[in-house]
């Protein structure tokens, strides 16, 4: 589904008891392109038949003639049977979407890659998948599937995807394997929309931009643009990775912002976008932005499910570091509580506020500490071909100390172990 600029939208929230929250819907409809005109809420139980009961319908098909508008948004899943017996209520030519279908149009808008919007499509089909079984009649797919059926066309579909998926070369891999060559430790910043990611990525950042990846050069950060990135308020502003250069604890890090968890998307839908998730599975380090200004329920259950989804894409537990972000907003016994819901979860998370600043040494410190490491010390023979040593420490570890003698020259570095164990081999050549 392309953007529908300038298009109309009431969304409708429904929850088993008051209050009844629809910014996150609204958020979702805005971002996929509608002016969101009204907003239809229930606090009851779900019906079966029509999500909503017959009367709560009744009265969206009124606010839908009144406003004009050209979608309902639901917040929530809705079965195709309620699907239809919503469609069937409202003006001809309304369309009607629940939380899944408005995130997959908004995804299919934003794909700027192959690979994003082979991703698009797979998920999307994944998603019709269950509802076109559940409309089937399966006596009469079987005598029918030889001659072809749509339900038989999304199967095949879906097992092509998956092959042109896996046969799609990943640029991404081969530009972390040059850059942790070039010394670079790699960080990734995920959570949930507006928990605050870009605003963390525009604070950890140097001055010197990377890229948007994929697709950007690996080593073309000399040159790169000199801006931060920006800071958007609005879901899914790109399916890309953004990666920023970063410093800590005196060491180069490339520093990547990966789109955004958004509540109640089941993980096979949050799985088709493996490209973004792929880079906290590759990551040094990893930090998981959690809003603390979300209920204490809503934060566990948000950081309990970013770890699940972690887990499942093989990232190690220990790499992980929570930010509980928004701290301003809470008091000391507010932001005690929230330390203790997520305990057993992350036994030791860094309270902050990246809007203020407060307490980013901590969390530096705390991705610092999830750095690969190791230390040499090595002395080389005074001569020109040993400068050549000396300059890769400095671009690619930290030099902590280095002596200037007669004969010798003594270098204290540390850095990615790899990176330091290729100067230990290369002082080592200089010697024989």
């Amino acid at each position: 589904m392309r953007r529908q600029t300038g298009t109309k939208a009431i969304v409708a929230a429904r929850a088993d008891e008051p209050p009844v929250d629809t910014d996150e819907i609204r958020a979702l409809t805005e971002a996929a392109g509608y002016e969101v005109r009204d907003a239809v809420t229930q606090a009851r139980a779900k019906d079966p038949g029509t999500y909503f009961g017959r009367g709560k319908v009744t009265e969206v098909s009124t606010r839908v003639a009144e406003t004009g508008a050209d979608l309902v948004a639901v917040d929530g899943e809705l079965t195709p049977r309620q699907t239809a017996a919503i469609g069937e209520a409202l003006p001809d030519g309304t369309a009607v979407f629940d939380r899944y279908r408005l995130v997959l149009a908004i995804f299919a808008d934003r794909a700027g890659t192959r690979r994003a919007q082979l991703q698009t499509e797979l998920a999307r089909l994944r998603y019709d998948l269950p509802r076109l079984q559940a409309r089937s009649d399966v006596q009469g797919l079987n005598k029918r599937v030889e001659k072809g059926t749509r339900l038989h066309g999304v199967k095949n579909r879906i097992a092509d995807l998956e092959r042109k998926l896996s046969d799609l070369p990943h640029p991404a891999e081969q530009h972390r394997a040059e850059r942790r060559e070039q010394g670079f430790d790699l960080v990734t910043l995920a959570g949930y929309t507006n928990a605050g990611k870009s605003t963390l990525l525009h604070r950890l950042a140097d001055d010197l931009a990377i890229e948007e990846s994929p697709g950007g050069d690996p080593k073309g950060h000399p040159d790169a643009a000199t801006e931060t990135a920006a800071v958007r308020d609005r879901l899914f502003e790109t399916l890309e990775t953004t990666t920023r250069r970063a410093t800590v604890d005196s060491r180069r890090v490339l520093c990547t912002d990966t789109v955004g968890f958004v509540a109640d998307l089941p993980h096979w839908l949050v799985e088709s976008f493996s490209e973004t998730l792929s880079d906290a599975a590759a990551a040094d380090a990893v930090v998981l932005v959690a809003d603390a200004s979300d209920p204490p329920s809503e934060l566990r259950e948000k950081v309990e499910v970013a770890l699940d989804v972690f887990g499942g894409q093989g990232v190690d537990e220990s790499a992980v570091v929570t930010a509980l972000n928004k701290v301003d907003l809470l008091d000391d016994d507010a932001l005690a509580e929230r330390r203790e819901v997520v305990a057993d979860l992350a036994p030791e998370p860094v309270p902050v506020s990246v809007r203020e600043g407060t307490n980013l040494d901590c969390l530096r410190a705390a991705v610092a500490d999830r750095l690969p490491t190791d230390r040499a010390e090595l002395r080389l023979p005074n001569r020109d071909d040993a400068m050549g040593i000396v300059s890769r420490a400095y671009d690619r570890a930290v030099v902590e100390s280095v002596e200037y003698g007669p004969e010798t020259v003594a270098l204290s570095v540390r850095g990615r172990p790899s990176v330091v164990e290729q100067l230990r081999v290369d002082a080592a050549a200089l010697d024989e």
